[in-house]
Parts: structure tokens; C-alpha cells; sequence
């Protein structure tokens, strides 16, 4: 195929790439591929400082790129042509591909989407007893900066969403836990704490609590309050909230991934690896590689912290 040739192209021959393909520009500043939402697609072109750039590069199923085959081929460095080509999938077996399965841009949006929400509902509910802080002083993303800007002025949603191999190494998988957590762990302990306090639980016993407790503690005393119908003004109290130190299931995926953060010994790994099965995971795929064990755990913190976002819109909106 010449350049030629691919510029005569009318139709959308689409070619399909190993999304390994994007690893190259996604390791190096030298090249910006930070994925964009277009028309409900997403899309991870790389480029090189305005010289040259792939276009068209549309993500689809896990570990798939596809791309025009006269998109390709328009004017770039051979090489990277070449690059691409290498990691070309025969049509043939795209047949058992689930062309539908999402893919780790598409996760890590949810994730994005769960800390928009818990930001608002956070912040929400210090306005009811005093303590006003935005969504963003909380969580650290601005809703209005993602509608306008999409990813580009939060680098570290780059780095969590890059290429996700099915066979990854455990190291690779341990580091992208470590990226995980430290994008939701960033809600002030001291602002839980002071919500706790205002909703009733002792300063003293709060004072010794960690920060996926604080998390846990207020889910607790949410439920409780939605469980018994109260309005959104029941939150403050001076009187100690039952239960509010019990252990909460739907945390659990928290609690595994900050002990994921921390492994590095083999001990604390196969320690992971025992949670992971008792939270419903058939570890026996980690022989081929740790990839669906991210998936695992990227979904199941999904599913906590918009758990908690649900029970505080609940709270404020019995009706939603």
C-alpha cells in the first residue's frame, strides 16, 4: 500500500491493531495520545508535536484498535506506519473477539464518573452542616473542566487508562493498583472526619479512624438514615449513629486495592490473591496473565464509590 493508493481510498476499509500498538507513544512525552470521547466513541490517535498524527484510531473491544485503512496510511514517517502494521490483526481472528467488551479508557471513565458524583454528593453534605467545600477541592476534578477539556488536564486518568494486556505481568498489574488508588484516595481524611463528628460519631474514636473506615463509617450512617426514610437534615446529630464502625461488604473492593498498592512481598501478593477469590474472582486466569484481574478490581471500585454516591443522592432525593 502506498501512499498514493491509500489517498485514492473512498471507502472505510478499516484495519484492525493490537491496541499494543499505542504503548510506544503512550511511554514516551515525546507523543501525545491522551484518548477523546467523540461522538460517544472513544478514540486514542497518537501524534507528535503537531507533525504528524494518526487519525481515526477508534478503540473497539478489549485490546482493539481500528482504523481506516486510508487514515493509515496519510502522511507520517514511514516507520510508524510500519510500527503500526506490526500489529495488525488478521480479520480471520476477530471471529471469537467480543468487538462490545469494554476497554480500560471506557473503565476508567465509570471511575471518573463515580468521583464526579461522590465529589457532589461530599460536598453536598458538608453544606447541610457547615462545611463548604466544592466538588473539586474534594476529589480534585472539575466537571466542568472534563465537559470542556475531556482528559487533557488530568495526565494521571492517561496513565491509569493506558494499554491493559490480558497477559499482563503481576508487577505491571500491582503498578496500575498503585495508580488506582491514588486517584480516589484523595478526599481529606480531616473533612470525613469533621462530617462523621457532625453526624454524631465520638471526636475521640473518629480521630483513630483510617481512610477507607472514614468512607466505610459514612456509608454507614447514610444507609442507616436512608434505610429509615430520614431527610437529608437527620445527617446532623449529637447522638452517636448505631453501627457506624461495622464493617461494610460493599467496601470491600476499597480495602483490596489499598492492600494491593502495598504489596511487594510474595507473601502480601498470594494474601491479594485469597481476597480476590473470596470477592468472586476465579484466580486460576492469573496463570495467562493479570489482566482481568484489573478489570476485577477497576470495576469493583466502580461499584464502591458509587455506592456511596448513590446512598448520598438517595439521601437528598428519596425519589431517585
Amino acid at each position: 500500500m502506498t501512499h498514493a493508493r491509500a489517498d485514492a481510498l473512498v471507502g472505510h476499509d478499516p484495519v484492525y491493531l493490537d491496541d499494543r500498538f499505542l504503548q510506544k507513544y503512550e511511554q514516551s512525552v515525546f507523543y501525545d495520545s491522551t484518548p477523546a470521547y467523540v461522538w460517544e466513541q472513544w478514540y486514542c490517535s497518537p501524534s507528535y508535536r503537531g507533525q504528524w498524527a494518526f487519525t481515526e484510531c477508534r478503540r473497539v473491544g478489549r485490546n482493539l484498535i481500528q482504523v481506516p485503512m486510508r487514515e493509515l496510511y496519510k502522511p507520517k514517517p514511514d516507520r510508524e506506519i510500519v510500527h503500526a502494521r506490526s500489529f495488525a490483526v488478521d480479520p480471520a481472528d476477530l471471529a471469537h473477539v467480543d468487538l462490545d467488551e469494554e476497554h480500560v479508557v471506557a473503565k476508567v471513565q465509570r471511575l471518573l464518573d463515580a468521583l464526579l458524583r461522590l465529589g457532589d454528593g461530599l460536598s453536598a453534605l458538608g453544606t447541610i452542616v457547615g462545611l463548604n467545600k466544592s466538588p473539586v477541592e474534594l476529589i480534585g476534578f472539575d466537571r466542568a473542566e472534563v465537559a470542556a477539556n475531556g482528559w487533557l488536564a488530568y495526565p494521571a486518568l492517561g496513565r491509569l487508562a493506558q494499554v491493559a494486556p490480558l497477559n499482563m505481568t503481576q508487577q505491571m498489574f500491582l503498578a496500575r493498583c498503585k495508580s488506582l488508588h491514588e486517584l480516589w484516595q484523595g478526599v481529606p481524611n480531616g473533612y470525613l472526619k469533621s462530617l462523621l463528628e457532625r453526624a454524631g460519631c465520638p471526636r475521640v474514636a473518629v480521630k483513630e479512624v483510617g481512610s477507607i473506615k472514614l468512607l466505610q463509617a459514612l456509608l454507614n450512617v447514610i444507609e442507616r438514615l436512608n434505610t429509615h426514610e430520614e431527610a437529608s437534615d437527620a445527617f446532623a446529630s449529637d447522638r452517636e449513629p448505631e453501627g457506624w464502625k461495622d464493617h461494610n461488604e460493599a467496601m470491600a473492593p476499597l480495602f483490596l486495592n489499598n492492600d494491593l498498592r502495598i504489596a511487594d512481598a510474595h507473601e502480601t501478593v498470594e494474601q491479594c490473591l485469597t481476597t480476590l477469590r473470596q470477592l468472586g474472582f476465579d484466580t486460576a486466569n492469573v496463570n495467562a496473565g493479570y489482566g482481568r484481574a484489573l478489570d476485577f478490581v477497576i470495576d469493583g471500585v466502580i461499584t464502591a464509590l458509587g455506592k456511596v454516591a448513590t446512598e448520598i443522592e438517595t439521601l437528598f432525593d428519596p425519589g431517585k
